[in-house]
């Protein structure tokens, strides 16, 4: 199964008409090793932002939401040079309603960026006031494999 995920992320990264990445899922389906494993293995480097417990990051999407201010903030708090070789990870998502507002404009405005996002329970509204970014984003599913002792009749 990792390895058929980390096909669709190269068939993503290569795709012309890329959008950001929602890599969807469970909690501790892998939806963070998976993202950290391919920024390793296809990229020059990776800025891993978690917004789960980072309120200075959470803070990068307090202004307006324009993908050139947000890449050379995160530059400052990352201490990386983000460039078309970087894949940006936007980690526990949901915990951040502007931040997943952002990837249509990443979509629209900085198309050259490889952004990719993780998240637990995107699909349920955490932040009534966010919109989701219907069409601007593509998406994967990941899945809890099921135990050795899983029975089915």
């Amino acid at each position: 199964m990792q390895r058929k995920a980390l096909e669709k992320l190269m068939t993503w990264k290569a795709s012309p008409g890329r959008k950001p990445l929602l890599v969807k899922g469970a909690r501790q389906v892998g939806k963070t090793w998976l993202l950290k494993e391919f920024g390793k293995t296809a990229f020059r480097n990776t800025v891993y932002i978690d917004f789960y417990n980072n309120e200075r990051a959470r803070r990068l999407f307090e202004g307006d939401l324009d993908p050139r201010r947000i890449i050379e903030e995160m530059q400052f708090l990352s201490g990386e040079t983000i460039t078309g070789e970087t894949l940006i990870i936007f980690d526990e998502i949901q915990e951040c309603g502007r931040a997943l507002n952002s990837l249509k404009y990443f979509y629209q405005d900085a198309p050259e960026y490889h952004v990719a996002a993780a998240g637990s329970y995107l699909g349920i509204a955490l932040h009534p006031n966010d919109s989701f970014p219907v069409g601007k984003t593509d998406g994967i599913t990941l899945y809890p494999r099921p135990s050795p002792n899983f029975w089915m009749p």
